[in-house]
């Protein structure tokens, strides 16, 4: 054993430092090459770009083609995410000896993640899975019935998996299951919360989902570029190779891009229309005054170079400047938080099926943050609080039946006819 500085390390015969293995501590040498910037000189830094690089690439076009889909398989692969999700953390607290002593334990879990997942979007999609067999009678009532015991039959599916867990109650073991049960409810609650908004989303039309989405992105490579080639000042030590530069540069980027994103998704039906039911069809509609192009002057200090004196925008740009704004300075600290989540777990990342970039959850963090966000900001901002006829037609397709429709619809037509006699 060799002292240094009040500290040993071990030196074997072959002259190489051993250090524990899963240790975080950063060896001397580097230490002092690098002074307080430990990523200047690391030569894997370029490999591990490379790998992060491929992954993003296949990411984003895996993505694209989602969304060119439409909203149906954009909730699919929310679902998909989901379950990538709740496998990563689920496996978090998992202990294999004491899982081999409670067998078929681990199933309760998923009891519990697709009755969670049956409650919420049995919510967020009955009125528009009414609307998509509304022409049908037998299927009309069928749905109507599902719709109508969908609270309860959920809320039994959750107290057999709760007299599940009651009766698998092993002596000795009482800790680690009411834990993992513990558990399991939390992750419900986090995974569910967030997905629960980002579906609301995409079927008030793409554009709230992909735009938010897409500045999260935008602002989580800009970071991590404008970091490796600048960044010199950590920002967080929860995070240690955040740095300063990467953030600020990483927010300029992310507000000018939601700008002009916002001025391309809006020009496309495809993006902005709400898709009332389950069909995959072209959408067509009014796209509404935040869609409608109109002409802004610019501000007379700008320089006389400048080419332009007036510019076509939309309405809803003014909106995604707000977005980019929390998008850059509020959501990465959904990321602060899975980093701080992730050493009092003294893990790397949640996961390993994204290369070079760790697990889904790993790139879900600042995703579930923005996705409540837009729906609160559109909820609050963006869609009128007044009641409309879509909103009264709504209710009469959820809440009547088919006999009680029909002679609401006879009521209602005999009022307008009286009405139009006595006017005349």
């Amino acid at each position: 054993m060799i002292k240094e500085n009040g500290s040993s390390v071990q030196v074997t015969h072959t002259g190489r430092i051993r250090r524990r293995k899963g240790s975080n501590e950063v060896p001397a040498d580097v230490g002092q090459a690098n002074g307080n910037h430990l990523l200047v000189n690391d030569q894997n830094k370029y490999k591990s770009m490379l790998i992060r690089a491929y992954s993003s690439i296949w990411m984003i076009g895996g993505f694209i083609f989602v969304v060119y889909m439409g909203h149906l398989y954009i909730w699919a692969m929310v679902v998909i995410i989901q379950i990538f999700m709740a496998k990563e953390l689920f496996g978090l607290l998992r202990k294999a000896n004491e899982d081999k002593q409670l067998p078929g334990f681990r199933h309760l879990n998923w009891h519990f993640f697709f009755t969670a997942m049956l409650f919420v979007y049995g919510r967020i999609l009955s009125q528009r899975l009414v609307n998509t067999v509304t022409t049908d009678k037998f299927l009309y009532k069928i749905v109507g019935n599902l719709i109508k015991y969908h609270m309860v039959t959920c809320y039994f599916l959750y107290i057999a998996g709760f007299v599940w867990f009651i009766l698998s109650l092993k002596k000795k073991m009482y800790k680690y299951q009411f834990g993992q049960y513990a558990w399991t409810h939390m992750i419900l609650i986090v995974v569910f919360t967030q997905s629960s908004f980002t579906v609301a989303n995409i079927f008030e039309g793409i554009f709230w989902f992909l735009l938010p989405a897409s500045l999260i992105v935008i602002n989580d490579i800009a970071a991590y570029i404008v970091g490796f080639f600048f960044g010199k000042t950590p920002l967080i030590k929860l995070s240690p190779k955040k740095t300063w530069e990467g953030f600020i540069g990483a927010s300029v980027t992310t507000i000018i891009s939601a700008f002009m994103l916002a001025n391309f998704f809006g020009r496309f039906q495809w993006f902005t229309c709400p898709r009332k039911d389950l069909s995959t069809g072209w959408l067509q509609c009014d796209p509404g005054p935040l869609f409608t192009p109109e002409n802004f002057t610019l501000p007379g200090w700008l320089p006389e170079w400048f080419p332009w004196t007036e510019m076509e925008v939309l309405p809803v740009q003014w909106h995604a400047l707000g977005l980019g704004l929390f998008a850059s300075i509020i959501a990465p600290f959904g990321g602060f938080f899975a980093s701080g989540f992730k050493r009092a777990f003294k893990i790397k990342d949640f996961g390993d099926s994204i290369p070079g970039h760790g697990g889904m959850t790993d790139r879900m963090d600042c995703q579930m943050v923005m996705a409540v966000f837009a729906y609160i900001y559109h909820q609050s901002f963006i869609v009128a609080q007044s009641v409309s006829v879509g909103m009264i037609f709504d209710q009469i397709v959820m809440n009547l039946s088919y006999e009680e429709q029909r002679a609401l619809y006879t009521n209602l037509g005999q009022i307008i006819q009286d009405r139009q006699f006595g006017e005349s």
